[in-house]
């Protein structure tokens, strides 16, 4: 039963959701008036962002820069943290351009703000495009063509709200023309070139003025920020492992079935808690206090009980190598680490009780 109710979830959070909210979408796009736009637009923008982040936390272990050591199950970062800042103040800008042009009223916007918005959203879309094909290189499962659901709804919401603002700006021309002023008395083909050029001349410059004063305001943030006008092409270039890295990491570290270590260097920093570097058979690995305690109580066992030992780390290689190669993710990891607890805690409990010195058998694991 508890399989089925999952199956529905699963079927509704991954088809049904994306798929009902993209032909809502592109039947909008499509529709001389759309239904409910507003609407639709928020609950792609929010559902569908929610997904992605989750999705992308399953699909991508990453792990640091591209001058990092990783491991090699892992990958680096999609973006530069170096350049990230000018990322980050694109996509805020551009998400507020959305949120205007596509989730609010643009009949009672300002023609600024309305250009402002119209301006952000190219940007935007410039950006999350980037990203799409930042990300390609790694997309293999069925299920992470669903990045590309959320990047193509993105794309109709704004073209949608673009073109909406433009019937908008046409109906008010119309609406001058109409009243018969003395610019606008003319014939129907004229009136409709007039239309035309009216709307070029005065919202195109306008658009490109606004457009040209945002850009003028990132460059001015990027310098003050140390960051450099071409930082949001680095921000996608100096990475490593993606569609548009140019930079060579370095060679990555093995893991070796140890699924505790694969724990301590996969899992997330604020769960997992690494403390330094460690060897472990030649090989450098990331230790947490988890795994240098359960070595810790295996060292004892090793040491005072070698027979059984010895049946103990044979339980430990036959099942903990199949169990590490699952732990691909830093949620699975984090699972992993919050299940071992328990057992940490009584590994603890009997060193402090059979161990002279527990804390010093402990701290010397891996040096």
């Amino acid at each position: 039963m508890d399989d089925i109710i999952f199956g529905i979830i699963f079927i509704l959070v991954v088809g049904v959701i994306p798929g009902g909210l993209t032909l809502w979408n592109c039947m909008n796009l499509f529709a001389k008036t759309p239904k409910k736009p507003k609407l639709a637009f928020w609950l792609t923008f929010l559902i569908g962002g929610i997904l992605y982040i989750l999705l992308y936390d399953i699909s991508f272990d990453t792990a640091g820069d591209w001058y990092e050591v990783i491991y090699d199950i892992q990958l680096h970062y999609s973006i530069s943290t170096q350049y990230g800042l000018s990322i980050l103040i694109l996509v805020i800008f551009g998400a507020l351009g959305m949120m205007l042009l596509c989730g609010c009223k643009t009949e009672k916007l300002p023609p600024l703000v309305s250009a402002f918005a119209v301006a952000a959203t190219v940007i935007f879309q410039v950006i999350q495009i980037a990203f799409a094909l930042q990300i390609s290189k790694h997309i293999n499962e069925s299920i992470e063509y669903l990045f590309y659901v959320y990047h193509t709804n993105l794309f109709v919401l704004a073209v949608t709200g673009v073109r909406c603002l433009m019937k908008q700006q046409m109906k008010y021309y119309e609406s001058v023309r109409c009243a018969g002023t003395e610019q606008e008395e003319c014939t129907v083909k004229q009136g409709w070139l007039y239309r035309i050029i009216n709307t070029f001349s005065k919202y195109t410059v306008l658009i490109f003025l606004c457009l040209f004063f945002v850009i003028a305001v990132f460059e001015v943030l990027f310098i003050l920020f140390g960051q450099g006008v071409d930082a949001p092409i680095k921000a996608f270039t100096d990475t490593a492992d993606w569609t548009f890295s140019k930079q060579i990491p370095p060679p990555p570290l093995e893991y070796d079935g140890h699924y505790l270590c694969t724990v301590a260097a996969g899992g997330h920093k604020r769960v997992v808690k690494p403390l330094r570097y460690g060897r472990r058979r030649g090989r450098k690995i990331i230790v947490n206090r988890q795994l240098c305690i359960a070595n810790a109580f295996e060292d004892y066992i090793k040491e005072k009980l070698p027979r059984f030992h010895k049946a103990v780390r044979n339980f430990y290689d036959t099942h903990g190598y199949p169990l590490s190669k699952l732990i691909t993710t830093p949620a699975r990891a984090d699972m992993v680490y919050v299940l071992m607890k328990p057992f940490e805690w009584c590994f603890l409990i009997f060193l402090y009780l059979f161990d002279v010195r527990p804390e010093e058998r402990i701290g010397r694991q891996y040096r």
